[in-house]
């Protein structure tokens, strides 16, 4: 490869805003298209457009997919094409799950959808089921329990264990199929579910949590965070005790699509799904008893994605490297973090709450918000934190980096939302970091030189900083304001030594890269 293509290569995985990958998802209640850019290890979702076509609607009755809605779909595929080919995109995957594999016409469909320049695959429920594990274990690296995967013609579970799928199983118990199983009262749907459950090996408790993927599960999580009065507003990653679980459960199951229709976040066609999937999430609580669930937003798609990666790709930390990419973006590039996280290392480092990857994130997270405009920076700092999609981060972790980014511009009186999601303790350490982060940016103006003549420690004489001669001016009067916070938050002393030029070596500090804690991650 010459050096313009390597050069043309990096763009690509560094350029979020680059459309790069699209995939296609014909599914029993709408298709859809996801445009990614940025690092496929945490993909950034550039288009995310879909069409309610609902293939699967007559399925149990007639076994085909009905004509009006495989008119809207081709409708919606065919502007899908055109987007496409506008946009350059020539790396394009088309799957079709359980209408298209379970309809008579099925075959007819993938012809029409061939005719338009796709390669449709139709899938089965196991591959199916396979590629929504491979996606949770994407998202959450070194996961180990199960996988319900649901969506509107069927239900997929997996077992997953050692970074790999186990056998898989597909039910018939999607969102537009659970109404085959109403009776008269509720409890006799729960019963025949149960019972559907344990024809497919499904009826005994399971070893660990049960990640669910799919909207419909999504919104059942908005609807308990809504209900929790959550902080968080993403419902990746939102986890519910098997006690909390059922109440949800048995709270929306008694829920009418009415009321649901009127609360926010919650669309229409889920409104009219929940009650139902409530009880299929009330036959599952009581058959399988999951230590706790996790629901996920990555599943087939993001499986399909992790799938084509490399060994080492698939390796890296997902929460380094979409920061990495957002970050980069706006002027704060992984090798300035990385530097002035070494350089704050003494003096701000992990304590027994965070982990060297999250100091590393919230590092960069911190510089980038400071090329935001001043009115403008706090507010969005703190969003960037809690409210945008990190993977394989916790709510404490976004708490963290949060306060961190508060810190950095010396706001070190956190709000209520974040004072609810960590300890006292956390937050106190990721105030340090920022605090570090402060001083480590404003003894320099953020130049690489600043940092090769200068070292800043923590002993038992307190905190120094170590000044270079030929750069003993930088000690003004804003880096001893900053030296003086972030000595007060330490309960330390502080001081400025000024030595020769020659005890500072010109070498870039010595601290774990990026690349280094995605790979520490991935091992362990």
């Amino acid at each position: 490869m010459n050096l313009r293509a390597k050069r043309s290569d990096r763009e690509g995985a560094f350029s979020g805003n680059k459309a790069e990958r699209a995939i296609i998802d014909i599914g029993s209640n709408t298709v859809r298209m996801v445009v990614y850019g940025g690092t496929m290890r945490a993909p950034t979702v550039l288009l995310n457009e879909k069409v309610t076509a609902r293939l699967g609607r007559e399925i149990a009755e007639t076994g085909r997919l009905a004509e009006d809605s495989v008119e809207l779909a081709m409708r919606g595929l065919k502007r899908f094409v055109l987007l496409l080919d506008d946009l350059g995109i020539d790396d394009i995957e088309t799957v079709a799950t359980a209408a298209v594999r379970d309809a008579k016409n099925g075959p007819d469909f993938v012809d029409d959808v061939r005719a338009l320049g796709l390669d449709p695959q139709v899938i089965s429920g196991e591959e199916e089921a396979r590629l929504s594990a491979h996606g949770v274990l994407g998202a959450f690296p070194g996961a180990e329990g199960s996988v319900a995967d649901l969506g509107g013609g069927s239900l997929e579970l997996v077992n997953i264990a050692d970074g790999e799928a186990g056998e898989a199983t597909s039910l018939p118990l999607g969102t537009l199929r659970l109404p085959e199983y109403r009776g008269e009262k509720t409890s006799e749907m729960r019963k025949s579910i149960e019972k559907a459950l344990k024809k497919g090996g499904w009826g005994k408790p399971l070893d660990g949590p049960l990640y669910l993927v799919g909207g419909t599960w999504r919104t059942m999580a908005v609807y308990a965070m809504q209900e929790q009065g959550h902080p968080l507003s993403d419902p990746h990653g939102f986890e519910l005790s098997l006690k909390e679980a059922t109440a949800l459960a048995d709270g929306l199951a008694k829920e009418t699509p009415e009321d649901l229709k009127a609360r926010d976040r919650i669309s229409t066609m889920r409104a009219e799904k929940l009650p139902d999937a409530a009880v299929l999430l009330q036959a599952m609580l009581s058959k399988l008893k999951p230590e706790r669930l996790v629901f996920s937003s990555w599943g087939l798609r993001e499986g399909l994605l992790f799938d084509r990666l490399s060994p080492h790709a698939k390796a890296q930390d997902p929460l380094l490297a979409g920061v990495a990419v957002f970050a980069a973006q706006r002027g704060a590039p992984p090798t300035l973090a990385t530097r002035i996280a070494g350089w704050t290392s003494d003096v701000a480092p992990v304590g027994k709450h965070g982990s060297e990857r999250l100091r590393l994130a919230a590092t960069m997270l911190a510089l980038a918000s400071m090329q935001i405009e001043p009115n403008l920076r706090l507010p969005l700092a703190v969003d960037w934190a809690m409210h945008k999609r990190w993977i394989a981060i916790d709510a404490q972790g976004r708490a963290m980096m949060a306060a961190a980014s508060m810190a950095n511009g010396n706001h070190c009186d956190l709000p209520e939302e974040l004072t609810s999601l960590a300890s006292k303790h956390a937050l106190e350490e990721a105030i340090c970091w920022g605090l570090a982060i402060r001083l480590a940016r404003r003894v320099g103006a953020r130049s690489r030189r600043s940092l090769q003549v200068s070292r800043l420690s923590l002993g038992e004489e307190g905190m120094v900083l170590r000044l270079a001669k030929s750069h003993q001016d930088l000690f003004g009067i804003p880096t001893e304001k900053d030296m003086k916070l972030l000595a007060g938050r330490l309960g330390v002393d502080f001081a400025v030594e000024i030595v020769a030029d020659s005890e500072l070596h010109e070498v870039d500090v010595d601290t774990p890269t990026v690349e280094d804690e995605k790979q520490k991650s991935a091992k362990g």
